[in-house]
């Protein structure tokens, strides 16, 4: 029995939200990156702040994976990713990379 374009049409929408998940913690690491890498120093005085630095990072470059992971894996999911999905993409992967350098640069 031959799939319907219904079922098609859900699987490739499913895929595509599971793709959209995966961004959308990539931006939710990449703003705990930012609060444990720039703003948690600020308030512990007392303490170093370069434990905070390196967990930042760690952060960063965790949402960078994300976004990195879900791309890969929305398209061998068969998902027409077009040139405006492909531009997200890029755009979260950039946006880490300068999450990044302002955490170190901090």
């Amino acid at each position: 029995m031959a799939a319907s374009s219904g079922d098609e049409t859900r699987t490739r929408l499913a895929a595509e939200r599971t793709m959209l998940a995966w961004w959308r913690t990539g931006l939710a690491a990449l703003a705990v990156a930012l609060a444990v890498g720039r703003l948690l120093p600020e308030f512990d005085t007392d303490s170093q702040s370069w434990p905070y630095v390196v967990i930042g990072l760690g952060f960063a470059f965790y949402g960078i994976g994300l976004f990195v992971f879900g791309t890969l894996r929305g398209a061998q999911a068969s998902i027409d990713t077009s040139p405006g999905a492909a531009s997200l993409a890029i755009a979260g992967i950039l946006l880490g990379l300068v999450t990044a350098a302002l955490i170190a640069a901090g």
